[in-house]
C-alpha cells in the first residue's frame, strides 16, 4: 500500500468505522437530529458547527485536490449557516460524508513524491502535513463532539 492510500485509508476511517479508535463520524452522527446537533451547552460548539467546521477544511482541500485554488481562511471555518431543520442538518451531515469520501478517493490516487512538496504554498508545509493534519483535526473534534452529545444526552 502507497503512503497515500495509507493517508486515504486513515481519513476513511475516521470519517466511516474502521480505525484503531473505534470511533467514526458517520456512526457517532447517526442518531443526531438538528435539534441534538444545534443545542448549545456550557458555551461550548454545537455539535453542527463542529461538523461544519471539520468539512470546511475538507472542502478546501478537496478543491485543491481537484485542481483549484486554495480559497479558505480560518476566520470563516465556524460560520455555519442556520441550521432550522432536519432536512437542513441532514444536507450538512451527507455533504461532509459525500465529500469525505471524495477527498479519500483523490488522496489515494495521489502521486508519492507529491508528499513531500509545497502544499500550495510552503508557509503551509508539504502536503504530507497537510493532509495528516485534516485526519489529526477531525479525530481531535470528533472527540468533542462524542463528548457534547454524552452532555446533552445527560442533561
Amino acid at each position: 500500500m502507497t503512503t497515500p492510500q495509507q493517508m486515504a485509508k486513515h481519513f476513511r476511517d475516521v470519517h466511516f468505522g474502521g480505525n484503531w479508535t473505534s470511533v467514526n463520524l458517520k456512526d457517532v452522527l447517526t442518531d443526531v437530529d438538528w435539534q441534538m446537533a444545534t443545542t448549545p451547552i456550557n458555551g461550548l460548539n454545537t455539535i453542527a458547527v463542529l461538523v461544519f467546521h471539520v468539512n470546511y477544511y475538507v472542502d478546501a482541500v478537496l478543491k485543491v485536490l481537484q485542481g483549484g485554488p486554495l480559497q479558505a481562511s480560518d476566520k470563516f471555518s465556524f460560520d455555519l449557516p442556520p441550521i432550522t431543520s432536519e432536512e437542513d442538518w441532514q444536507r450538512l451531515v451527507n455533504k461532509a460524508l459525500v465529500q469525505a469520501e471524495s477527498f479519500a478517493g483523490l488522496v489515494e490516487r495521489l502521486d508519492e513524491k507529491l508528499l513531500s512538496e509545497d502544499f500550495t504554498d510552503g508557509k503551509y508545509g508539504t502536503w504530507y502535513r497537510n493532509l495528516t493534519g485534516i485526519v489529526e483535526h477531525t479525530h481531535y473534534h470528533l472527540g468533542q463532539i462524542v463528548i457534547i452529545k454524552k452532555m446533552i444526552k445527560d442533561a
